[in-house]
């Protein structure tokens, strides 16, 4: 039986396996302290690949991982062990990507924790209960900086974009009244 592609959990973690972001769909795991034992036997697996330039593939636990490393930043999409690769290395690489666009190219762990918000907005724009909703960086970066956007900050501490948006909103609004 043939079904819909499906994540098992996106996770992020810094040089040392520590959890930056992690979104689990999965029951696989219980409870916490089995999913961290998951993501530092992960870790420990994959630690000594190179995988700064393309992604890699792995089997792990029954489970098929991708992964991307960048800075002191490790990220990881796990799917079940007959989940098409392809699809999981896209997912990968819309996260990659996106999570570059909304940090503005400073990929690295403070800046991360610094924009924790928009990494969790963005993890809720690629998939929602394993199932994937998209996967086109500009689209999820976008989406989520639309949802960052603070109506009430003054126009000249805006971004163009987030102007432009603020502006809709407002055009929006009174042509509705």
């Amino acid at each position: 039986m043939e079904s819909c592609p499906s994540i098992k959990n996106i996770l992020l973690l810094d040089s040392e396996g520590s959890r930056v972001a992690v979104k689990y769909y999965s029951d696989e795991w219980p409870n916490n302290s089995a999913k961290e034992a998951f993501e530092k036997s992960l870790f420990t697996k994959t630690q000594k690949t190179n995988a700064r330039t393309e992604a890699e593939i792995a089997m792990f636990e029954s489970h098929i991982i991708v992964y991307k490393f960048v800075q002191d930043l490790h990220f990881f999409v796990t799917g079940a062990e007959n989940e098409n690769e392809l699809i999981l290395v896209t997912v990968l690489q819309g996260f990659f990507d996106a999570v570059g666009l909304l940090l503005r190219g400073t990929v690295d762990r403070k800046e991360a924790l610094e924009n924790l918000d928009l990494i969790l907005l963005c993890l809720d724009e690629i998939v929602d209960g394993g199932i994937i909703l998209e996967t086109d960086a500009n689209v999820i970066a976008g989406k989520v900086a639309s949802h960052s956007i603070d109506v009430s900050a003054p126009l000249s501490e805006q971004t163009i974009s987030q102007a432009l948006a603020t502006a809709r909103e407002h055009l929006a609004r009174s042509l509705l009244k």
